[in-house]
């Protein structure tokens, strides 16, 4: 095991050292002591494994932001906004914060704290603290709207389906705060969306789901809330049309809008989306009022979303 600590009593006083000294495909676990560690994190290597000393206290921070201007004058964009990348198979983290300190989308664009893409890729006991786009699953979308729009790590990266595990974690943020094409299981999470006093204040999830990938995001035992006022936040709205969102058990709050979801101005997505929910509860669980095209699942079909199914499809 490798240790990294901010006092010089470890083997790094740098996580980013510590990864990079990891070799290739070795399976290698770091464990981080307490401490805020300013550092923008790259992780392009298999089977590593973070372990923080406490939640609370082993904050991984920094502020890049999509509005942020480069040397060569052009805009960082939202791809290269992250401040933890792991771009690889295997890997697990545990008891750690992740933040992009950038601030509300509304003054600086998105700004991503998590960039996740690979295979069984797992975060527990984890804070993922943002704004806007706060985590994204990658894949990317098969295709971009406008040249340019995917800059970033993996543009050129295949697309392929990959899975993911988000367990017992805190994640917040404001528009569309967790988005991405990957399969992905969030199990007793809390999402948090943030006040921006808009209309719509906040969308939790933006899915970009391909055509025919038998699971997007499975939500199970989850609690979303936040601070924003009573019927201003959407679950979700499709980056594209054929996004998934099945929200098995979960406790919502009163924010939520009557719809539960949001077509993005994208009728044609009622037809291809699949937005699902089973047996919610709270305030803003109302079924009978939710959008035409959100399914009520019984137990039977409720089933089949549980975490083997997902995770091993």
């Amino acid at each position: 095991m490798i240790t990294v600590a901010k006092d010089n009593s470890g083997d790094f006083d740098s996580i980013q050292k510590a990864v990079d000294s990891v070799s290739d495909n070795n399976n290698e676990t770091i464990f981080i002591k307490k401490g805020i560690y300013k550092e923008r994190i790259e992780i392009r290597k298999n089977n590593i494994t973070l372990i923080g000393e406490d939640t609370d206290e082993t904050i991984i921070t920094e502020g890049f932001y999509a509005r942020m201007i480069m040397p060569d004058g052009s805009k960082r964009g939202t791809f290269r906004s992250y401040t933890f990348l792991v771009y690889a198979d295997n890997f697990s983290a545990s008891n750690i914060t992740f933040e992009n300190s950038a601030g509300f989308g509304d003054d600086v664009g998105q700004a991503i704290a998590v960039y996740a893409e690979g295979d069984n890729i797992t975060f527990k006991h984890c804070k993922i603290l943002g704004h806007q786009d706060t985590l994204f699953t990658g894949p990317l979308p098969l295709k971009e709207k406008q040249p340019g729009g995917f800059t970033g790590p993996t543009i050129d990266s295949e697309r392929k389906l990959v899975h993911q595990l988000y367990e017992d974690c805190f994640i917040c943020g404001e528009i569309d705060f967790i988005f991405g094409s990957a399969t992905a299981y969030f199990k007793n999470c809390t999402l948090f969306a943030l006040n921006r006093n808009e209309p719509i204040n906040s969308y939790y999830t933006a899915p970009s789901t391909y055509e025919g990938q038998a699971f997007g995001y499975v939500f199970d035992n989850c609690t979303f809330t936040g601070n924003c006022p009573p019927k201003s936040v959407a679950l979700s709205r499709p980056w594209r049309i054929h996004a998934k969102v099945v929200l098995l058990n979960c406790e919502y709050s009163d924010q939520i809008i009557d719809e539960g979801f949001t077509d993005w101005n994208k009728p044609e997505s009622h037809e291809s989306v699949y937005y699902a929910e089973y047996n919610g509860h709270g305030d803003g669980y109302k079924p009978e009022k939710r959008a035409a095209y959100v399914h009520q699942l019984d137990e039977a079909q409720a089933a089949f979303y549980n975490i083997e199914n997902v995770m091993h499809s």
